[in-house]
């Protein structure tokens, strides 16, 4: 009877092992599925994580790549109080937040106002004075009153196909007499200023700029605003194919 009794508690004994061991195997693989179930969840997050940085860089990249932030402005339009007050308004808020930083202003107008005209040149030189680089641009045309500020800048330009047209200054009067007579000398005094700026900024003189503009409009090319001193450069150049 002994005998069989520690025949069954032996049996019995390696039942319980039996389970233990599988009870452990099956804690193992359960152990090893959740590490494995972490380690893809950490990937995971890791792959999600580089996906926003990635993001998050070509988010501020298009932020940096705005006129904006790289204060380029862009004068589209007539020259007028409005159109050169919002010039203003922005060139002094860039100025206040960075006082060396370099402005770039590009010209696409027909000209306008000459009084409102004088006014931002004047205060383009301010900020030369100050410090400041400016570079002045032209697309398309700088007619008239443009055709003046593009002479503002430290450095200035002009796009291939672009025009740059110098006529003579006009204001409309009506009136007694000596009130016509009144503003033909304060146009002429205007004029001479206009002279004065070409003939300093250009290889122009007076005398050419005259007989050019007289009773007309000088439309002047690319080409020829180098040529003359007007621009520095000439960007947008269509390639040769022959010499590629």
């Amino acid at each position: 009877m002994s005998e069989e009794k520690e025949q069954k508690k032996s049996k019995e004994e390696i039942q319980a092992e039996l389970k233990l061991k599988d009870a452990e195997t099956r804690r193992t693989e359960a152990e090893a599925r959740k590490t494995e179930a972490e380690a893809a969840k950490a990937e995971f997050e890791a792959h999600e994580a580089q996906i926003k940085h990635e993001k998050a860089i070509i988010i501020r990249r298009k932020e940096l790549s705005i006129d904006e932030e790289n204060h380029l402005y862009r004068f589209s339009g007539s020259v007028g109080e409005a159109s050169v007050r919002r010039c203003i308004t922005k060139l002094t808020e860039w100025s206040r937040l960075d006082s060396k930083c370099r402005i770039e202003i590009v010209f696409s107008s027909p000209g306008g106002s000459i009084i409102d005209g004088f006014e931002l040149f004047d205060f383009i030189q301010d900020l030369r004075l100050a410090g400041h680089h400016i570079t002045t641009g032209s697309l398309g045309m700088a007619a008239s009153m443009a055709g003046i500020l593009l002479q503002a800048g430290d450095h200035r330009w002009i796009g291939h196909q672009c025009w740059l047209m110098i006529h003579r200054a006009a204001f409309g009067v009506i009136g007694k007499t000596y009130e016509i007579e009144d503003e033909v000398k304060l146009v002429k005094r205007i004029e001479g200023r206009i002279l004065d700026i070409f003939t300093k900024r250009s290889k122009l003189t007076r005398l050419k700029i005259k007989r050019n503009w007289d009773r007309k409009d000088w439309w002047i090319d690319a080409d020829e605003c180098v040529t003359y001193g007007l621009v520095d450069e000439i960007r947008g150049i269509m390639p040769d194919p022959e010499k590629k």
